[in-house]
């Protein structure tokens, strides 16, 4: 193929990639990242009031999906459950499996955040006259989330790539795409270099929205 013709076919199939990276891609981060957030902070806030029972097995859970891979956990949410007569189709099985995933690795996150915040505020809320949940609520988390800002920003950007996994289920985001006009044309260079392209412009936008938010929240000495 000559380099015009490359060129055309990088033209040509750059809609072809990015399309479904806007509409099945960006989704799936989107859900996924938005239910490990409430995961993460559930199970946060259980280990941090040290909970008992379900503080262990919030670390049974941690434990295990930090230490196995994700693809094989994708493989498990899907092929799995579908072997063993629960039917799930592949969009369903991806947020679970991500959002699970994701949720684990947050609420480190969270727990961590938690903890930083001093105890002090905690006990200037008693003195005030508010109880346990509205200290948590209106006190802690708030503060909570602004020292965890930065790390879950990374969170939400490594998620945006780790979805490309989902291909393995048969979730048709962009790289699936990309893979099935490699399958047509041969041109594995040069498509899986757009993709990755692609990938990139998307973390790109994603940094810089968070450094915008950090400078955000140094402007108010939240960070500080």
């Amino acid at each position: 193929m000559s380099a015009a013709e490359q060129w055309e076919l990088f033209l040509d199939s750059f809609w072809k990639i990015l399309i479904p990276g806007l509409k099945m891609t960006l989704p799936l981060t989107i859900v996924a990242f938005a239910l490990s957030i409430v995961v993460a902070v559930i199970v946060a806030m259980i280990q941090y009031a040290k909970v008992p029972i379900l503080s262990q097995i919030c670390r049974f859970y941690i434990w295990i999906i930090r230490g196995t891979p994700l693809m094989v956990q994708l493989a498990i949410g899907f092929y799995g459950l579908n072997s063993i007569g629960i039917k799930i189709a592949a969009f369903p099985a991806a947020v679970l499996v991500f959002t699970l995933n994701e949720g684990a690795y947050c609420a480190e996150t969270m727990r961590g955040a938690l903890e930083a915040v001093p105890i002090g505020q905690i006990e200037a809320g008693y003195c005030v006259g508010m109880n346990y949940a509205q200290i948590m609520w209106h006190v802690v988390l708030p503060q909570a989330f602004r020292v965890a800002f930065p790390s879950l920003g990374n969170a939400l950007i490594s998620m945006v790539k780790d979805t490309s996994l989902a291909s393995n289920i048969t979730y048709a985001e962009m790289f699936m795409a990309t893979k099935r006009i490699a399958g047509k044309t041969y041109q594995f260079m040069l498509l899986y270099v757009e993709v990755a392209l692609i990938y990139l412009l998307f973390s790109t936008v994603l940094s810089w929205l968070q450094r915008y938010g950090e400078k955000k929240l140094d402007m108010y000495g939240v960070n500080r």
